[in-house]
């Protein structure tokens, strides 16, 4: 992994952990998606509301440690004003990114998920980096197969 790399992952998760994007309890929120990962205890809720195919809002609160919580942040922030269809394409472009089984296939244009790249390096933390990621893109296909 490049220094490079290796910085942008660090300030990431320094700056999305101390203050995450829409980091507060939405119960009023038409969809509560649940993230958790019981071997490290990390549990996120997600919470959306869905207008039109596009996701209008979309908040998180929970608790995980500092990558759990800072890639939680950067999907969130990521994901908002997107259809769901924008948001399933960033969701297969961050498992790529994280999937050490798989090369890139195209030119990240936003930085903050190139940063998780380097999560490749760090086996045991891949499952805190994708938590959330996984959880949603599960239920944003579920969605599109019930329209």
């Amino acid at each position: 992994m490049t220094e490079k790399l290796k910085q942008l992952y660090k300030s990431v998760i320094l700056k999305h952990n101390k203050t995450p994007y829409h980091y507060e309890k939405q119960p009023a929120a038409a969809h509560n998606i649940e993230a958790y990962n019981p071997l490290c205890g990390d549990q996120f809720n997600l919470y959306l509301d869905l207008e039109n195919g596009l996701i209008k809002d979309i908040h998180f609160h929970g608790y995980g440690c500092a990558i759990s919580k800072a890639s939680t942040s950067v999907l969130v922030k990521n994901l908002e004003n997107k259809s769901i269809e924008e948001a399933l394409e960033l969701c297969r472009i961050f498992k790529e990114l994280t999937d050490p089984s798989e090369a890139p296939t195209k030119d990240v244009e936003i930085k903050e998920l190139e940063a998780f790249e380097a999560a490749k390096d760090f086996p045991s933390r891949l499952s805190c980096a994708t938590l959330s990621w996984e959880a949603i893109k599960i239920y944003l296909e579920k969605e599109i197969s019930e329209v």
